[in-house]
């Protein structure tokens, strides 16, 4: 079957950090006799998690790790600590009418929603499946087929472009096609792509 969508993940992908820096960031902002408090909160009480499962939102997120500016510290990460892969752009106005593109993040709600706009990133997808909206996170086979029944897409329809091997592999078991997009360097048997470039030939072919 003819592929007709494109499903993309963010981090590690449109934006070249895969990890993203909110953690060390966040230590940045804080006094050392903080560190064991706000390590808690990430790791015991898994407070990221919780933000981008959509169980909090933004500014409680940012407000129970002690920012008290929690809009500020929001918009001065993604402006100044995350940075666009040049190539995307110029990939999305080559083949956003080829294909539909739909983004599928694992992200918090507010973050994501202020990072396509941001970037002028809207006018590209045709749908934006992000885990705080719809409370669930890849690998989760859930979130897949939620971007599926939302798009009214065949699983044999989609590309899928992700730079984590798990996701992709839940991705196949539905009949998605995967690409690794190589930011991390991870062992993958599949199709494998270094940049937007790799990826606009590979999907010419």
């Amino acid at each position: 079957m003819k592929k007709t969508t494109i499903l993309f993940d963010m981090y590690g992908v449109i934006l070249k950090e895969s990890k993203g820096f909110f953690i060390p960031y966040t230590y940045g902002n804080f006094a050392q006799s903080e560190y064991e408090r706000i390590t808690g909160l990430f790791r015991e009480e898994q407070l990221f998690t919780k933000a981008s499962n959509g169980d909090i939102t933004s500014n409680e997120f940012l407000t129970r790790l002690g920012f008290a500016d929690p809009h500020f510290h929001m918009v001065n990460y993604i402006d100044n600590f995350l940075t666009l892969d040049e190539g995307f752009i110029p990939f999305a106005e080559k083949y956003s009418s080829v294909y539909d593109f739909v983004l599928l993040s694992n992200d918090v709600s507010e973050w994501s929603a202020y990072i396509t706009q941001h970037h002028g990133l809207d006018k590209y997808f045709t749908h934006k499946i992000v885990s705080g909206d719809v409370k669930c996170r890849k690998p989760d086979r859930k979130i897949y087929e939620i971007a599926l029944s939302v798009t009214g897409k065949r699983p044999e329809e989609c590309f899928f472009i992700d730079n984590s091997v798990k996701n992709l592999v839940v991705a196949e078991e539905l009949g998605i096609k995967p690409i690794l997009f190589n930011r991390d360097q991870e062992e993958y048997g599949g199709l494998i792509v270094n940049d937007f470039t790799e990826l606009a030939a590979l999907i010419e072919k």
